[in-house]
């Protein structure tokens, strides 16, 4: 699957843009009408430790979906972000399935 990836206030590695590529790459296991996707991470100003923030648009058939997590560190913000895609992926099959009944 295409993604755009966009990092604010830093300077995103390979291996960070690897790492999320595969996770989202996992997606088309449970839907494999994904068109493409954009991934924005970005560091908050604060102070706390949770101040890395990952938000994934993915755009489906008629559809766009959205998750945003924000944790310690890039890699659990992304798998938190996936999982919620996953969530609403399953839940958007479904209802493509229904429709077509």
């Amino acid at each position: 699957m295409k993604l755009q990836m966009h990092s604010i206030h830093f300077d995103a590695d390979r291996k960070l843009t690897d790492f999320i590529q595969k996770k989202a790459d996992k997606l088309d296991t449970y839907f494999d009408r994904i068109i493409d996707g954009e991934v924005f991470m970005r560091l908050d100003k604060n102070e706390k430790n949770e101040n890395k923030i990952v938000e994934i648009k993915m755009n489906v058939p008629g559809k766009t979906l959205f998750a945003k997590h924000q944790s310690d560190s890039f890699e659990a913000a992304t798998d938190e972000a996936i999982e919620a895609l996953r969530r609403q992926i399953k839940k958007f099959k479904e209802k493509v399935v229904l429709a077509k009944q």
